[in-house]
């Protein structure tokens, strides 16, 4: 059982480190623009405090943990050259240590709300347009 347990935490840190790798990928300029568009998503859905399925809804909240953030973070690696993508993991590595940005959390809740309130407005006009 102890084994199991090592690798699972293992496994969850590689995919923090991988996640944050996405996020400085998005956001430099050697990526390719498909790479950059699926990295920015994963990376700000899976960094995001809000889930688009919440995780009180039975089965299907814990999916998007368990499933869909893990192939989006493979699909995105995949797009991203391999040279690449190792320079921004040991760059996510040396970031790890740093302290949590409040100014980040606000950006992508601000991000959400407009995404929300975006969706809202071309369902409105769609619908009752």
């Amino acid at each position: 059982m102890g084994k199991w347990l090592d690798a699972a935490k293992q496994w969850a840190r590689s995919i923090k480190r991988d996640v944050v790798a996405l996020w400085i990928a998005a956001r430099d300029s050697r990526t390719p623009i498909v790479a950059k568009i699926v990295a920015g998503a994963v990376a700000a859905y899976a960094l995001s405090p809000v889930d688009l399925i919440p995780d009180f809804v039975p089965v299907l909240g814990y999916l998007d943990d368990l499933l869909i953030v893990p192939l989006g973070i493979l699909l995105a690696i995949r797009l991203i050259p391999q040279p690449l993508m190792a320079e921004f993991r040991e760059m996510a590595t040396q970031r790890a240590g740093r302290p949590v940005s409040r100014s980040g959390l606000i950006a992508i809740i601000a991000i959400w709300l407009i995404a929300a309130a975006l969706c809202i407005w071309f369902a409105r006009n769609l619908f009752f347009g």
